[in-house]
């Protein structure tokens, strides 16, 4: 494979956009481009572990297959190399490639059409200087009739509205960059907004909680019982610029999104966000559920359990030790949908590493010596003791997150 440190049409580029820019240093728009595509964590799905920056070969599993993350370096031939910004924006801002193929929404269009053209401009102008990189990418991998992309017109008529953020006059203008950055570059509410039937948003249920197969990217809006509500705005900045604070620890797809974006946000930018976050008061429609009994079997078993073999990290009561094993007491986000927690006790968890917090704590797989039974019960003790209050997990449950995640190993 051949190596270029720039592309001659790169150098052209650049000797262009200087030339448009009336004098001013286009690298400054470079570097800017280059911080614009950490706050839309571009890495995640363009980036494989092993291969060059934004090579592609990512996999993007859906509940409808699997898709993989395109080849954005400026080759020619296999990447965006023959791409002008204008098909770059109609990219970002309408989901749609030069040749007027629609994207599938794994490609956050959905979001990124939020961006403003300026930021477009720079994002554009910092990937024509990544190194390209010839690697054909099969990009749908889905299988029949998904891989037919003849009803995205349908689906985007359904789940897609073209636009760039407009400012809310009402808020101040940090509130406003916090929204823009978490409604369109930050795109959170692909992750954490539950989706309908054909995989759009549900718009009416922004940020409050999303299954990602065998993780749960939980409610971030500021409800008290599953969502963010007891954590402050310093908790929610520690977090996404660390990857942990007083509640919790990054893991799974969040701890991804920490090490290769939020980390690297400015401060600015994540208070920013943090303010807006902290502003989505979610009206629970259902009453708060009161705490399974202590006499319950479940949480007899469950408690016995807790004491064995998660009272030494997680200490007795649940309070945890500050950045390092996860406080599970009085833990909002403990009384949301527990496939997460089902997941890390079969199967163990690594934290993201960060350059503030670069320990990767790490927690050990019970899946070996608990059974199904033993992690249903552990987990709705979890889930009813120290302020917290769940419905009980089913074995069940964890049943059938077990065989799938066997079958991911395999």
């Amino acid at each position: 494979m051949k190596k270029f440190i720039l592309s001659a049409c790169t150098l052209f580029f650049v000797a262009s956009l200087a030339q448009a820019e009336s004098g001013a240093d286009s690298w400054d728009l470079v570097s800017k481009g280059r911080y614009i595509a950490q706050l839309g964590d571009c890495t995640a799905c363009h980036t494989q572990p092993g291969h060059p920056l934004f090579s592609g070969g990512v996999a993007i599993d859906t509940p409808f297959g699997q898709l993989i993350g395109a080849n954005i370096t400026p080759d020619p031939e296999t990447g965006i190399g023959r791409w002008t910004f204008t098909d770059f924006q109609n990219a970002m801002r309408k989901g749609h490639r030069p040749d007027g193929q629609l994207l599938y929404g794994a490609m956050p269009f959905t979001a990124y059409t939020k961006v403003t053209q300026a930021d477009n401009q720079a994002l554009w102008a910092y990937l024509q200087t990544v190194q390209p990189i010839n690697r054909a990418i099969d990009t749908n991998q889905l299988p029949f009739p998904f891989r037919l992309r003849s009803a995205l017109n349908i689906w985007n008529m359904i789940n897609f509205k073209e636009g760039e953020y407009k400012p809310d006059p009402r808020q101040s203008a940090e509130w406003n960059r916090g929204a823009y950055l978490v409604q369109g570059l930050g795109h959170c509410g692909t992750c954490h907004t539950p989706k309908n039937i054909i995989g759009g948003d549900k718009g009416e249920h922004f940020l409050t909680g999303n299954t990602l197969g065998v993780w749960f990217a939980p409610d971030i809006t500021n409800n008290s019982h599953t969502g963010i509500g007891k954590w402050s705005q310093k908790d929610l900045v520690e977090y996404l610029k660390t990857g942990a604070n007083n509640y919790d620890i990054a893991s799974g797809p969040m701890a991804e999104a920490v090490e290769n974006s939020t980390q690297y946000w400015k401060d600015e930018d994540l208070n920013a966000a943090a303010l807006y976050l902290k502003s989505l008061n979610t009206r629970r429609t259902e009453p708060t559920p009161q705490p399974i009994a202590m006499d319950n079997t479940q949480m007899v078993t469950g408690k016995a359990i807790y004491a064995d073999r998660c009272s030494g990290c997680h200490v007795p009561q649940g309070e945890g030790v500050a950045h390092l094993f996860p406080k599970l007491a009085d833990s909002p986000l403990i009384n949301g949908d527990p496939v997460s927690l089902i997941h890390v006790v079969l199967a163990g968890s690594r934290a993201g590493g960060t350059v503030a917090a670069p320990t990767h704590p790490a927690m050990p797989a019970f899946g070996w010596n608990l059974d199904d039974q033993n992690v249903a019960d552990v987990l709705t003790y979890i889930r009813n003791s120290w302020g917290n209050a769940a419905p009980a997990v089913s074995p069940d449950d964890v049943k059938s997150l077990r065989k799938t995640l066997e079958k991911t190993a395999q």
